[in-house]
């Protein structure tokens, strides 16, 4: 597998620490609110990354972590009068919530900032011990400038960092250079704080993630991933107080994905031009979130808008009646069926494995990897038109559009195992009843109340099919 690696700007061959096992490390979410679309693009991305490793048979230890202290997180908590705590507690359950319905994968390990403090203090020690850090009236902060490699993902020059910056940059004059960030913030009033060597006080954005991911992954870990609004300074600044206190390299691939777009900028709630999960969810199911999101490479940007959402709406159809379709063949199988067109099809069943594989292999590439699936998916609707194929070799393609579906990370399942009520089945009969008395009045009326309902009638010569309209 090739994946490109936004340290060298280039795609390399994914060669892990040790044979057959990845680590990986995702910055998860800062748990003050819901979190919208753009926020679960990370959630999905990786996920599939992880769930592709393990298809492959490749062990993955995989962290993905909770920031349950700083500024946004104390701001919220005091507008709804409650702890800090409490309110990541509530935000890391709706988390989960919003999460396990996109079939995102809980993490081998979520931690906490506030439950990783004695790793933090410890790193920040080690980083005076080496002479990286200095004090101001705020904090104890990390000198840039002792670090030789600063800049080396980001490729920045100093004159460019504080416009590219993000929100959490601290832009204090005192600093002995515009790039050195705070390492542990002093107490203020009515802030939770923690013990130090230095005063009572609370971690730095930055330095949570490397002392987590060392303390789960070691001081270097395979592949560290999140947005690419964290290459600067989020992930530059991990880099820096990481290698410095660690003396070895931190991460041997860096990967970031493109930002979901509304109008053309980047979807955040700093400016209000953003859409919660859990809302959408509502009106297009979570299934098609995540197709929505996989429809895109991850590297590239991603518009939110009306048609390429309908798009995932009847393209995610268009697999779950595909599987539907395919049970109700193997139910209906002739047992004269074709022996060269059912091992044609047991054919291209491997074909699509191979495109499938290549295009994961190729940079994460779920575009290419959905269109292998609907390349079958197209192929069995054309090849079953005469119903000459075998109960086998139908079991193995729609076996192969689940399997390669999972890897996804898509239930295609899931709405195919739901059994059409004993009701709608029971109108269907009356249906075929009616037409077999040549009662097509009757059979028509049947036909357009069950339409009504959501249920589509399709006439075979096997019989009536029944199965549930596309909603959207």
């Amino acid at each position: 597998m090739h994946i490109y690696n936004d340290l060298t700007r280039q795609k390399e061959e994914l060669v892990p620490q040790q044979k057959n096992h990845i680590t990986i490390y995702v910055c998860g979410p800062t748990v003050y609110d819901l979190f919208h679309l753009g926020n679960a693009r990370p959630f999905v991305v990786y996920d599939t990354l992880r769930r592709y490793l393990l298809y492959k048979n490749v062990e993955v230890t995989y962290v993905q972590n909770f920031t349950d202290i700083d500024d946004k997180m104390i701001n919220r908590a005091q507008a709804l009068n409650i702890s800090v705590k409490q309110l990541a507690d509530e935000m890391i359950k709706e988390y989960y919530h919003d999460a396990d319905n996109l079939n995102v994968m809980r993490a081998d390990y979520h931690p906490r900032a506030t439950e990783t403090i004695p790793e933090i203090l410890e790193m920040i020690s080690t980083l005076k011990e080496k002479g990286y850090t200095y004090i101001l009236n705020d904090g104890v902060y990390f000198d840039t400038s002792k670090f030789a490699d600063y800049g080396k993902l980001s490729k920045r020059d100093l004159e460019d960092q504080e416009a590219g910056a993000s929100e959490r940059v601290e832009l204090l004059e005192d600093k002995r250079n515009l790039s050195d960030f705070v390492l542990w913030k002093f107490k203020k009033e009515g802030e939770p704080a923690w013990e130090s060597p230095w005063g009572e006080g609370r971690p730095g954005w930055h330095i949570e993630c490397s002392a987590m991911s060392k303390k789960y992954l070691g001081d270097t870990i395979d592949i560290h991933a999140g947005g690419m609004d964290l290459i600067f300074p989020h992930h530059e600044n991990e880099i820096a107080q990481s290698e410095a206190a660690n003396g070895k390299p931190f991460v041997n691939y860096w990967m970031h994905n493109g930002f979901i777009n509304v109008d053309n900028e980047k979807m955040a709630k700093s400016g209000g031009n953003f859409f919660l999960v859990r809302e959408l969810a509502g009106e297009y199911g979570y299934d098609v979130l995540r197709f929505f999101i996989l429809q895109a490479h991850y590297r590239m940007p991603l518009n939110f808008e009306e048609e390429p959402l309908m798009a995932a709406t009847h393209g995610w159809q268009r697999i779950l009646r595909s599987v539907e379709n395919i049970e109700f063949l193997i139910a209906n199988a002739n047992p004269e069926f074709d022996q060269t067109q059912s091992g044609e099809l047991s054919d291209y069943i491997a074909d699509t494995v191979q495109e499938f594989e290549r295009a994961m292999d190729d940079d994460l590439n779920t575009p290419d990897a959905f269109a292998a699936i609907f390349n079958l998916v197209r192929h069995v609707n054309i090849v079953s038109t005469d119903y000459a194929l075998s109960a086998d070799s139908l079991q193995k393609a729609r076996d192969c559009i689940v399997e390669l579906c999972s890897v996804l990370g898509l239930d295609a399942e899931k709405e195919a195992e739901a059994e059409i009520p004993a009701d709608i089945l029971e109108q269907v009969k009356l249906r075929d009843q009616a037409k077999a008395e040549r009662d097509f009045a009757t059979a028509d009326r049947i036909r357009d109340e069950l339409n009504a309902l959501g249920y589509k009638i399709e006439d075979t010569p096997q019989g009536p099919k029944v199965s549930r309209e596309v909603e959207h």
